[in-house]
């Protein structure tokens, strides 16, 4: 039985639709996009830059979570935290999701449009990751991959919207720097997007769809552990190579704490609350980012 009534208001099933009732989805797109420009400009970025990447990355996880729910729609009735989204209740129609999703990519390519060369075709080259991610569960062992691909084109994005437009053309801009925190925001999602996993593991099993989650198996908790240690790892390094200061440091200390945390309680067989799971890691991110812009 639906939780939502018929009668909702179409304009309040499109902003579930949206996911835009659970705004941490959103901002956790945001805070690798933010790291990058922050970082790239050294703690100063344009301030109009920064207002196109966020509008950038709510356009963008807008139109992603409008294609994975397309993609899904026939598989979210059968699992018990999906069930309820609007295409999948049917409250709204194919049409519908389709017309919302294009408006995010009109949007996105408007946004994109005021950008570098190199940043607009990075863009460009982000959309087929972005709507094909829901398919990889189809066919690919570990379908969080895909993702963690799509949100390191979050670092990319931002770094070179501000580092190809500030040096000659002929100078690579996309340095050591920029894939050490690419690296980062890969295994980093990796991580967060597994434990997100966990809970839906009986029921993708039972529909026959893949995740990281069911991949790792009884070594999930490890794997996740891995991807968090490896997520320090890279940003001590760039932390290293950029010469950030102190505030950078003790930002790093905070977040290894709370995913040591996490992991431990992972490891104790506990399966994760997913919405506190994901406002933790939104958290983190965020004092990661105050401590980039504090020791840039």
């Amino acid at each position: 039985m639906l939780t939502h009534p018929t009668s909702e208001p179409t304009w309040l099933k499109v902003l579930r639709l949206l996911r835009w009732d659970k705004p941490e989805g959103r901002l956790i797109l945001m805070i690798p996009a933010l790291w990058a420009v922050f970082l790239s400009a050294r703690g100063s970025p344009p301030w109009p830059l920064v207002g196109v990447i966020l509008l950038g990355t709510l356009a963008t996880s807008a139109a992603g979570c409008v294609a994975n729910d397309l993609w899904d729609r026939n598989i979210d009735p059968q699992v018990q935290r999906t069930r309820n989204r609007p295409l999948a209740s049917r409250s709204l129609s194919i049409k519908v999701g389709i017309v919302v999703m294009l408006v995010g990519l009109v949007c996105a390519y408007g946004l994109a449009a005021y950008l570098n060369r190199l940043t607009f075709w990075l863009c460009v080259a982000a959309v087929p990751v972005i709507l094909l991610y829901p398919g990889a569960k189809r066919v690919f062992p570990v379908p969080q991959l895909v993702l963690s691909i799509a949100w390191g084109f979050a670092v990319l994005i931002s770094w070179s919207a501000v580092s190809c437009s500030t040096i000659p053309a002929a100078t690579p801009c996309l340095g050591q720097e920029t894939w050490l925190l690419w690296g980062a925001t890969v295994l980093w999602t990796l991580a967060f997007d597994t434990v997100y996993a966990l809970p839906d593991r009986e029921d993708d099993k039972r529909i026959g769809v893949n995740s990281s989650a069911l991949f790792f198996g009884k070594y999930a908790p490890q794997a996740i552990g891995a991807f968090y240690t490896g997520t320090i790892v890279l940003l001590a390094k760039l932390g290293t190579v950029m010469q950030l200061e102190w505030a950078f440091w003790l930002s790093l200390t905070v977040a290894a704490i709370a995913w040591a945390y996490q992991y431990y309680k992972l490891s104790q067989g506990k399966l994760p609350n997913t919405l506190h799971a994901l406002r933790l890691d939104v958290l983190v991110g965020f004092i990661l980012l105050a401590g980039m812009i504090a020791g840039s």
